[in-house]
């Protein structure tokens, strides 16, 4: 089908890269809702590209001649945010030494790009609300009501009806902010769009660098199609790049390929999960599977290794612990046909010890918290006990930070400031 040729220039002007239909629609609906001074909510995961439809917005309206002002919400902290967004007079608090401008006051007669805007604390939500009704604010530390006449553009990767409904975003606002929604298809959804972009890659980074290009096999090239990108374009950027840095004049196929690709060819947790609607079934099956590996792989090494009383205890500690967390999960509800089965007894233990530097050393970081044994046992103080919180649920999320913010039910920089405080980067 052919693209309508505003909509091909815009993907020309932004250098937007795809011909899938979910992009072509989600173009072409920012197009249709530029001259109309509505706010709009954009939607999609981090890495989606959403950052382009506010400019598409913002150049296809009458306010093109108007500031437009890019504001993460994310990165702002709780405490300055009010004023940054509306400003503040001097002698308001601390440190504030004359009278400053917010984005609201500076952008007048233009647009506000508000990115991550789940992420704004409910007190600043009220006043953004006020400002969405009737273009009215107040400085930190003043009493004037001001005006301005803005458009506010909000975007989120997150899920806002459920973060409405556990009260950390206001109905009214969400309501007010979405009168357009344009949702920006993940990377995984636009079919060969995937092929298209890392040509364009390839292309620019060997440009750069004066290397010569890499040539895709076929089955690198479906590689490509069926992998997941859970980090969208900006993943496949990176790794493209990381294949035309170091297979530089070569032909990769889906072996070398794969070498490249986080987790390639591995279960993969359903969508669901990312979505914040975990799915203890899945997690089961995943656990069940990685069981299975590493019996297959104790029986391996079974008869060539001995170890240490010392050592085995940890071994059996560690095998204990499995085993209580598949029971967590659920297993223990099961018929014990379908369990997996551990032995603990005294040669298999040995062999988990002598495996432990490739298998079992690794059951430290799958379970992401320390195993003690009864001997060892002590009462854990709330730092531990938090630490140990974290630790599970970035287990659980592969690592994933905003979707573990979102599961303990706090913010990502309260997240990161935990992770630096407890040592958890190297993790």
């Amino acid at each position: 089908m052919a693209i309508p040729s505003d909509i091909q220039r815009v993907k020309q002007r932004f250098s937007i890269i795809g011909e899938s239909q979910a992009l072509i629609s989600a173009v072409g609906r920012a197009l249709r809702v530029a001259p109309h001074d509505l706010s709009v909510l954009v939607i999609g995961e981090s890495g989606s590209g959403k950052e382009f439809f506010p400019k598409i917005i913002h150049e296809n309206s009458p306010r093109k001649h108007g500031k437009y002002i890019a504001v993460n919400c994310g990165a702002i902290p709780e405490g300055t945010i009010d004023s940054e967004l509306f400003g503040h007079v001097k002698g308001s608090f601390t440190g504030a030494t004359s009278d400053h401008k917010g984005y609201f006051e500076e952008a007048n007669g233009g647009t506000v790009f508000l990115d991550e805007v789940g992420e704004m604390p409910l007190s600043t939500q009220a006043r953004l609300l006020r400002v969405l009704e009737s273009g009215e604010f107040i400085r930190v530390g003043s009493s004037t009501v001001q005006k301005t006449n803005i458009r506010i553009v909000a975007a989120t990767n997150k899920d806002m009806e459920q973060a409405v409904k556990d009260g950390r975003f206001r109905e009214d606002l969400y309501y007010r902010l979405s009168t357009v929604l344009i949702d920006v298809p993940p990377l995984r959804d636009r079919g060969r769009d995937i092929l298209l972009l890392t040509r364009k890659f390839m292309h620019d980074f060997a440009d750069e660098t004066r290397s010569p290009e890499v040539d895709l096999t076929a089955d690198a090239q479906q590689t490509l199609m069926e992998y997941h990108w859970p980090g969208n374009v900006r993943q496949l950027k990176s790794v493209v790049q990381q294949v035309a840095l170091f297979e530089a004049g070569n032909t990769v196929d889906r072996n070398v390929l794969n070498q490249y690709l986080p987790n390639a060819g591995r279960p993969h947790l359903p969508a669901t999960i990312d979505k914040g609607q975990f799915d203890y079934t899945q997690e089961r099956e995943v656990i069940f599977m990685l069981i299975k590996q590493l019996q297959q792989e104790i029986d391996e090494v079974k008869s060539l290794v001995t170890g240490s009383n010392h050592s085995n205890t940890r071994v059996s500690a560690n095998v204990t612990e499995l085993q209580r967390e598949v029971h967590r999960l659920g297993y223990g509800s099961h018929d014990a046909s379908s369990e997996p089965t551990i032995m603990t007894d005294s040669h298999q233990v040995d062999a988990m010890h002598h495996a432990g530097a490739q298998d079992l050393g690794h059951v430290d970081e799958v379970n992401a918290y320390e195993v003690h044994t009864a001997g060892n046992a002590h009462i854990k103080t709330l730092d531990e006990t938090e630490r140990e919180t974290i630790m599970e649920a970035l287990y659980r999320n592969n690592g994933r930070r905003k979707k573990t913010a979102e599961q303990l039910n706090i913010s990502e920089r309260t997240l990161y400031r935990k992770i630096k405080q407890y040592g958890l980067e190297r993790r």
